[in-house]
């Protein structure tokens, strides 16, 4: 299974936990496709502290609920503290975006990532290494997504892969 995710963190040393956390997923399975490094604006909430984020596509024999244990592990391991907040500043998030084409909603897990149409620092990097996917749900593109979203933050490219 091709598993999609993003990183994302806007505390500490943002490019050595983006590294680390990348590094460390990679024990699922192996890495097909990576997008460039992007400085996002805070989305839902103020910060001074601009987020990096970066997409990575893993080729996995695992389970979508294992992906989400590593995912969490890793957040853990590398310093987030769930605060019960949805919105705030983070050392690292990983977000599944997508698994395959699969359509999964269970009460832990919601893939695709259900807020992702609306978020142009998810659709900014997918539409880099994925412009022709197939949204499954939304029956879209990926670079359809991108021209239809409402986001106006600013998302930039600060490292080309």
């Amino acid at each position: 299974m091709l598993v999609t995710l993003i990183f994302g963190g806007n505390q500490g040393d943002r490019k050595a936990l983006l590294d680390e956390a990348i590094k460390e997923m990679s024990t699922i399975g192996k890495i097909e496709i990576r997008s460039s490094l992007y400085e996002t604006a805070p989305w839902g909430f103020e910060s001074e502290n601009p987020f990096y984020n970066q997409i990575v596509v893993y080729n996995t024999e695992l389970t979508p609920e294992e992906v989400l244990d590593k995912c969490q592990a890793t957040e853990k391991q590398l310093g987030r503290v769930r605060t019960g907040t949805q919105f705030t500043s983070r050392t690292m998030d990983i977000d599944i975006l997508f698994c395959d084409s699969q359509i999964i909603n269970t009460p832990r897990l919601t893939v695709p990532h259900p807020r992702m149409a609306q978020r142009n620092f998810v659709l900014c990097p997918l539409n880099e290494i994925m412009p022709d996917f197939i949204h499954p749900v939304l029956g879209k593109k990926i670079s359809e997504l991108l021209l239809e979203s409402p986001d106006t933050l600013k998302t930039e490219i600060i490292e080309a892969c």
